[in-house]
């Protein structure tokens, strides 16, 4: 299975950022830089919260059955022009609160930091990429033939490990729940937070991302 980084690098991604960069009047390399860390963890956060419960799974596997169903991606110059519609950045601003709870704005500042992004700009390019996401999420589970929650699981964290060896998965599952809690909300932030510290050496999540995809 393909990463779900292998969404940046595609046509489709390209016009993801480019029309992201574009609403925002930021600059498309730094646009890019900030999804290239966001999805990840994203992703991931939804995978851990799928895991959690059969109710969570159901929820989020009705989703991007129904309103989430993918189309969006169809149709990305009806989805950018004008403006995105506010509609769209309020339920991008749902499932953000949905999955990163009341930590969404530490985790921002965090995305800030790393990317040199206004933390006001990077809540906007988040919510308007999240609509996105989900739909990229619906087309993967309709090509790989998804319909149970145990499925849907499986493709989530195959999209997050697609993009790392087996030895740097395991690293990214045990650091995105540094403090053993189950809950990977509370981790995120200090580990981008932390990178900004020891920068020198690659710290921190978003170092080890980079990493990654060197």
């Amino acid at each position: 299975m393909s990463g779900i980084l292998d969404l940046l690098n595609s046509d489709l991604g390209k016009s993801v950022v480019s029309g992201l960069a574009g609403q925002t009047g930021q600059d498309s390399s730094k646009t890019s830089d900030l999804l290239t860390m966001a999805l990840p963890v994203l992703t991931q956060a939804m995978t851990r919260n799928a895991q959690a419960s059969p109710e969570g799974a159901d929820s989020l596997l009705n989703a991007l059955s129904g309103k989430h169903d993918g189309s969006i991606l169809d149709n990305l110059e009806g989805f950018f022009n004008g403006g995105v519609d506010e509609s769209e950045v309020a339920d991008g601003g749902n499932i953000l609160n949905h999955v990163l709870g009341d930590k969404q704005q530490n985790v921002e500042l965090a995305l800030s930091q790393k990317s040199g992004i206004d933390a006001s700009t990077v809540s906007q390019i988040l919510k308007m990429a999240t609509p996105l996401l989900m739909g990229y999420l619906a087309k993967q589970k309709n090509e790989n033939n998804v319909s149970n929650s145990s499925d849907l699981g499986s493709m989530l964290g195959g999209l997050v490990q697609g993009n790392s060896a087996q030895g740097e998965q395991s690293f990214i599952e045990s650091m995105l729940d540094a403090d053993g809690d189950g809950s990977i909300v509370d981790d995120v932030a200090g580990m981008f937070l932390d990178s900004n510290s020891s920068k020198n050496n690659g710290g921190g999540i978003a170092g080890m991302l980079g990493d990654l995809m060197k």
